[in-house]
């Protein structure tokens, strides 16, 4: 039975991590002594709202079953080929007990405020709507393939993050018949756009960058000392 406002995480995590160049998906890549998936979890298990966090990880990735325990509600399910397959995958795990909200986060986005995902929650449940964390693009942006074709107005541009939170059965079935019907599902939100729902744009903020390639994780180690400064003063 569904709980009212009960909330679950999905964290897909059966990514390859091509671009990082490491022998290793980029979820187990050390920052400051602990992989990056370790962090990711510790931020979401600072939520107490959270009934489960359920992980996404590949039948055969070796690695994840070898991390400390960082939370009880943790639990592991079947990813998929691309992202879409691996969120799908989750909720057709939690079929059994169903949340009515589903908050999806990037296993590769360690650095994400936790004051900003209670603003989205809250935010989403007294709208009774779904959301996403954003940030409004700050740069110019070209379109255009070797050279510049024209620049693009920025002032209803946003750069979309994570986590983006919905209600279960509303994502369920935008992404079941997204996927039925070929649409590239990016992100959560492009399932529900395509299914003409709405979907709450929640400022977050921009350091909430997603590991992708090695200059990030640069860049990651920096913010992530600063962020355990600052939370140690």
């Amino acid at each position: 039975m569904t709980t009212k406002n009960s909330i679950a995480a999905i964290v897909p995590a059966a990514g390859v991590g091509s671009r990082m160049q490491h022998n290793a998906p980029k979820q187990y890549i050390k920052l400051a002594g602990k992989t990056i998936l370790e962090h990711t979890l510790a931020k979401l298990s600072q939520l107490p709202q959270l009934s489960r966090i359920v992980v996404a990880i590949s039948d055969t990735d070796p690695y994840f079953d070898e991390l400390p325990q960082i939370d009880s509600r943790v639990i592991r399910a079947s990813g998929g080929k691309e992202r879409a397959d691996s969120v799908l995958n989750s909720l057709f795990f939690l079929e059994a007990n169903p949340p009515q909200w589903v908050l999806v986060h990037d296993a590769a986005r360690p650095l994400v405020n936790i004051d900003d995902i209670n603003t989205l929650i809250n935010e989403c449940i007294k709208a009774n709507e779904g959301g996403i964390l954003a940030s409004k693009v700050k740069d110019t942006i070209k379109r255009g393939h070797t050279y510049s074709e024209q620049t693009v107005p920025r002032d209803d541009l946003w750069q979309a993050l994570t986590p983006q939170l919905f209600k279960y059965d509303e994502l369920k079935s935008a992404l079941q018949n997204a996927l039925v019907n070929g649409v590239t599902i990016t992100d959560e939100a492009s399932a529900i756009e395509w299914a003409n729902k709405p979907v709450k744009l929640i400022t977050g903020r921009s350091d909430n960058i997603k590991i992708t390639t090695p200059e990030d994780l640069d860049l990651a180690g920096f913010l992530l000392n600063k962020q355990q400064n600052e939370s140690a003063v």
